[in-house]
């Protein structure tokens, strides 16, 4: 169940930010392919989903990553929130398909 989720929060975040879900399960360092990443962390964190099963489905696709860099990604996300009310929005709306 909690698969769909990850996969359609995937969906959304590579539309949302233009990237393909190759790029998305790379190590790039570009900006919007990190911010993207991010934001799928933050979803799937507020859905709520355990950091093990974020890491879980990520290595799934290809993409190992730690525990620590998610909760890194997620405050990151939670920063954005607080200060700009673009993401609120995208947040919201996102959270909102469910």
């Amino acid at each position: 169940m909690k698969n769909e989720i990850f996969n359609r929060y995937v969906e959304d975040v590579c539309t949302l930010f233009e990237v393909s879900k190759e790029e998305l399960f790379t190590k790039s360092k570009r900006s919007d392919v990190v911010d993207a990443r991010h934001l799928l962390y933050y979803l799937c964190h507020k859905r709520p989903m355990l950091v093990v099963y974020i890491q879980d489905f990520m290595k799934k696709n290809g993409y190992e990553i730690c525990h620590s860099s998610v909760i890194y990604g997620i405050s990151k996300v939670k920063k954005k929130v607080r200060r700009d009310p673009d993401y609120i929005r995208v947040v919201g709306d996102l959270l909102g398909n469910d």
